[in-house]
C-alpha cells in the first residue's frame, strides 16, 4: 500500500512525493513500468484506474510515435526490401506531399477518421482524382494496420475512408483504320519492328525495352516476360538511372504468343540491332529494342517516336480529321481490343496481357465486349416459317 507524506494510506500503486505531487505505478502487459503523475489525488486515482483497465483489455499502446517517426520506420522495415525501388518512391513522394504537412507531427495513437477523410478530401481539392486519393488512402491503411499488429494503436482510422472521384476506368484503342494508317506511314522507319512488334504481343513498353534476344523461344513461338526496364531516379540515385525491375506483378510473369507478323519483325529487329551495335559498338547492351545509338529506351523516346509518326500522317489531313497523339501504351489496348474482337476468349487475353484478374480485363474492355455481344447476336437467324433459332456451327 502506498502512502502520503502525512502516513496516510492512498491505496496500491500510489505514493506521493516530496514536492507533493501524487504518483501511480503498475507494469503494463509488455513488463514495462508505467507511472501517472497528477496534482489532484482524486483524478490520479481515475485516470489510474483507466489505465489500469485499459492495459488488462489490450487497449493501451506499447510507445507513442508520430506519423512521421512510424513512416520512416515502416519504410524501412515492411517495404524496403519486399517492394520494388520505383515503388518505394513514389510512397516517399506521396507521403511526403499529401500526406506529412498535414498529419506528420501528430501521435499515432491520437489519429481519428475524421483525420483521415480531411487528407483525401484536400487532395480531391486541390485537383487529385481517384488514383493519388486511393494511394494516400492505402498508404495509410498499410502504415496503421502494420502499427496495430505493433501494439501502438488499437484500432484503424482508415477503416471507411470514402475516396471523392470515382475511378476513371478507360484504354485508348485505334480504331482498324487508326492503326492501318499508322503503320502505313511508320514502314521503314527505324522503330517500325518496335511498333509492329507492341501491336502484335500487347507487351508493355517497360517489358518491351527489357526484351533481349534470349528471352525470345522461336521454335515454341513464345517470349518470356520475366523483367521490365524503368527509367527513374531512385532513392539513392543523384538522377535519373535505368533499372532492369521484375514484372509488375505474379501473373505478369508469362508467356506470350508469338503470331507470323510478329515473327517477321522480330527476325528484322534482331538483324537491325546487329547494324546499330556495329556503328555504336562502345554502348553495349543486351537490349533487343534501343534508340539508334545502342542506347536503353524509355517511355519518352517512345512517344516522341510515336509522335513523329502522327505528325507525318496530320500533313495530309484537315484540322477536324487529324489523329490524335497517343502513348506506347495505346499499342497494348490495341492488341486487346484486336484480340477481343477476333473472338479471342477474355480469360486467354487476360493472360497474354499479364493481368492480375478477369475482372480487370473486363473493367477495361467492356466497351469491346458489349459492341462484340451485339455483332453476334446478329447471327443468331430465325427461320422465317417456324421461328426456330438456328445458331451459326461455332455456337452450337
Amino acid at each position: 500500500m502506498g502512502k502520503d507524506l502525512k502516513g496516510k494510506e492512498l491505496g496500491t500503486g500510489i505514493t506521493q512525493r516530496k514536492d507533493g505531487t501524487y504518483q501511480a505505478r503498475f507494469i503494463d502487459r509488455w513488463g514495462k513500468r508505467q507511472t501517472i503523475y497528477g496534482k489532484d489525488l482524486k483524478l490520479l486515482r481515475k485516470d489510474y484506474a483507466k489505465c489500469v483497465a485499459d492495459n488488462e483489455r489490450k487497449l493501451n499502446v506499447k510507445e507513442q510515435l508520430t506519423l512521421d517517426d512510424w513512416f520512416t520506420k515502416w519504410l524501412e522495415v515492411y517495404k524496403n526490401k519486399s517492394v520494388r525501388p520505383n515503388t518505394k518512391r513514389e510512397y516517399v513522394h506521396i507521403y511526403n506531399k499529401s500526406i506529412s504537412p498535414y498529419l506528420g507531427s501528430r501521435k499515432i495513437n491520437e489519429l481519428v477518421k475524421s483525420d483521415i477523410q480531411q487528407v483525401v478530401d484536400r487532395a480531391y481539392d486541390s485537383g487529385y482524382l481517384y488514383e493519388r486519393q486511393n494511394k494516400i488512402r492505402l498508404i495509410l491503411r498499410d502504415m496503421l494496420q502494420r502499427a496495430i499488429e505493433d501494439h501502438l494503436i488499437v484500432s484503424n482510422p482508415v477503416s471507411g475512408i470514402k475516396v471523392r472521384s470515382e475511378k476513371e476506368i478507360s484504354a485508348r484503342a485505334l480504331t482498324v483504320s487508326e492503326q492501318q494508317i499508322f503503320l502505313e506511314f511508320c514502314t521503314n522507319t527505324f522503330y517500325e519492328n518496335l511498333f509492329q512488334v507492341a501491336l502484335n504481343t500487347g507487351l508493355r513498353p517497360g517489358e518491351l525495352f527489357a526484351l533481349q534476344v534470349s528471352d525470345i523461344d522461336f521454335e515454341n513461338g513464345l517470349i518470356n516476360v520475366d523483367k521490365t526496364l524503368v527509367y527513374q531516379k531512385y532513392l539513392t540515385d543523384t538522377k535519373k538511372e535505368f533499372h532492369v525491375e521484375p514484372p509488375k506483378t505474379k501473373q505478369s510473369y508469362r508467356k506470350v504468343p508469338i503470331n507470323s507478323v510478329c515473327k517477321k519483325y522480330l527476325l528484322r529487329q534482331i538483324e537491325q540491332k546487329k547494324i546499330v551495335e556495329t556503328k555504336q559498338p562502345k554502348e553495349f547492351n543486351s537490349y533487343l529494342f534501343t534508340t539508334k545509338y545502342n542506347t536503353p529506351l524509355n517511355s519518352v523516346i517512345l512517344s516522341d517516336a510515336i509522335k513523329s509518326v502522327i505528325r507525318q500522317i496530320n500533313l495530309f489531313r484537315t484540322a477536324q480529321d487529324k489523329l490524335e497523339f497517343f502513348s506506347g501504351h495505346t499499342f497494348r489496348h490495341t492488341f486487346a481490343t484486336r484480340c477481343l474482337e477476333a473472338g479471342v476468349a477474355p480469360k486467354v487475353v487476360q493472360a497474354i496481357l499479364g493481368h492480375a484478374s478477369l475482372k480487370m480485363t473486363m473493367d477495361l474492355y467492356t466497351h469491346v465486349t458489349e459492341d462484340k455481344a451485339i455483332a453476334d447476336i446478329e447471327r443468331i437467324v430465325p427461320d422465317s416459317d417456324n421461328m426456330v433459332l438456328v445458331f451459326p456451327k461455332k455456337m452450337a
